[in-house]
């Protein structure tokens, strides 16, 4: 057994006066607890909005952290969460609580939970801190930094929110445990991504390793690398402007995925699962519009296998209304579609220029009708 403080580590995200710390390992729980303290010492309000999966199988992780029942309010699990519906719950029960500016919000669930609770957080009173508690892979190492909230809308996917970064964030290893295979398996989709937009290193140490459990020490030090990719991207392209690369990068196979996720109805796939065909069709465009090696198709279908993730639609979805989504997509500019695409293994780049016929084309390839 690894020493534990060997497992401990942290990522900074550098962005002048809104820079955090994201804490990564056992230690993390201390000093999330120290934390709660001060501000508790401070005089300082902490409410929690909590996904219901975490509360019904770690009863007991905020009170060990000094947090009462009475602080926190639950959230349903599941895409459908990141509604208008729960949005204005959520802004209500904080008004109704009386909950001052200097309040504190604790988003502490998986990524549904977190993009809902930071919109709360950056809307009420216009604006209050906020801290992310990720308790799903997937949330560990994408949707927890960055600061990107939001709720979806019937005609797409995180259409409405607000770039408002977290205080800080948490990340506990040990809460993988408790969490479903499924939604295991549906976190290593976002981890694959990253070697595949621009670390082929992890990429191939993905491959050289055997399948690993949620209880493997490893993934301590692979969170903590997907963490340190997506800092610095971040802090280069905070909100997403840049002309070309930047922040859209990270978006590889989610054009493809929140089609996907709109068409099928939210809930029917995990996002992860969504963005893992995705990142199939992504490299199979890749390779019929950039000559991208044909056995790179196989190298990435075969590692999303390993983790039982999906590489064609598991029922057919209507072309046409799949193209439609995609057209609704937030990274289009001037009525032209935006799609990741690569180069090579590890180094993706964003372009306008792929037809719509070869979109068509792919979808047919992974199941569409």
């Amino acid at each position: 057994m690894k020493n534990l403080s060997s497992l401990n580590k942290h990522v900074d995200v550098a962005l002048a006066e809104r820079s955090y710390r994201i804490e990564i390992g056992p230690e993390a729980s201390q000093i999330l607890a120290a934390m709660l303290q001060s501000l508790k010492a401070k005089g300082r309000r902490v409410t929690v909005i909590a996904d219901a999966g975490l509360l019904s199988a770690q009863a007991d992780f905020f009170s060990q952290h000094g947090v009462d029942s009475g602080s926190v309010i639950s959230v349903p699990q599941g895409e459908a969460s990141k509604s208008i519906e729960q949005f204005a719950r959520l802004l209500s029960e904080l008004a109704q609580r009386a909950l001052g500016r200097d309040s504190v919000l604790l988003a502490a669930g998986g990524g549904v939970c977190g993009d809902l609770a930071g919109f709360v957080a950056a809307s009420y009173l216009r604006g209050i801190d906020f801290y992310q508690i990720p308790t799903t892979l997937l949330a560990m190492v994408d949707s927890s930094v960055g600061g990107k909230t939001g709720i979806n809308l019937p005609e797409g996917k995180n259409l409405v929110g607000a770039f408002w970064q977290p205080k800080g964030v948490f990340i506990l290893p040990a809460l993988l445990e408790t969490l479903p295979a499924r939604e295991f398996a549906a976190g290593v989709a976002e981890v694959i991504k990253y070697g595949m937009l621009c670390d082929i290193a992890l990429f191939e140490k993905l491959e050289q390793l055997p399948h690993l459990a949620a209880d493997d020490e490893r993934w301590c030090e692979i969170i903590a690398r997907c963490c340190e990719l997506k800092a610095t991207i971040v802090s280069a392209d905070e909100r997403e402007t840049a002309g070309s690369g930047g922040r859209a990068l990270l978006n590889l196979g989610h054009t493809f995925a929140h089609a996907i996720e709109q068409v099928s109805g939210y809930g029917t796939y995990l996002h992860g699962e969504a963005v893992a065909i995705g990142l199939s069709l992504a490299t199979r465009m890749a390779i019929k519009n950039d000559n991208l090696d044909p056995a790179i198709q196989a190298r990435v279908d075969s590692l999303l296998q390993r983790y039982h993730l999906p590489i064609q639609l598991s029922a057919p979805l209507d072309t046409d209304s799949l193209i439609s989504a995609m057209c609704k997509d937030k990274k289009n500019l001037a009525g032209k579609l935006r799609l990741i695409s690569m180069q090579s293994l590890g180094q993706a780049y964003v372009t306008d220029q792929i037809s719509e016929p070869l979109i068509r084309i792919l979808w047919q390839d992974a199941g569409a009708a």
